[in-house]
């Protein structure tokens, strides 16, 4: 497998590290750890995707599910995805903004944004390929 997941708590939120490549191979298990957490009690998770350099819609599809799962369970999720830059998880932003499904998530530039309840999402469209 290419992917590696690091799981932390912090205060609220339950923060998935992920980096590597978001794939077919890949995602069922970005998709049992999600479950996992959910399972454990755990509605307030951050998907931290800065350190992911590749994302194929099977790995679309697992972060749109994720994200029906915490609503459905009265949940919160959370992305950390690079605007711009040299930075791996600008291509997911990339990607998701191409696919229109960006505007889906609650999107935040850094780790501290996304765990600081006061800041807003980011609203501007991903960049451009």
């Amino acid at each position: 497998m290419t992917i590696r997941v690091d799981e932390d708590e912090q205060n609220r939120w339950t923060v998935l590290r992920i980096s590597g490549e978001l794939d077919l191979v890949t995602s069922p298990l970005i998709r049992r750890r999600v479950h996992d957490a959910v399972a454990a009690g755990r509605h307030e998770l951050v998907l931290d995707l800065a350190g992911v350099r590749f994302c194929d819609s099977s790995g679309v599809g697992v972060l749109v599910a994720a994200r029906r799962l915490m609503r459905s369970c009265g949940g919160h999720l959370r992305m950390v995805l690079p605007a711009r830059g040299a930075e791996d998880g600008a291509h997911v932003n990339r990607v998701l903004g191409a696919l229109g499904v960006r505007r889906l998530f609650e999107v935040y530039e850094d780790l501290p944004a996304a765990l600081d309840d006061s800041a807003e999402p980011l609203r501007t469209a991903a960049p451009a390929c």
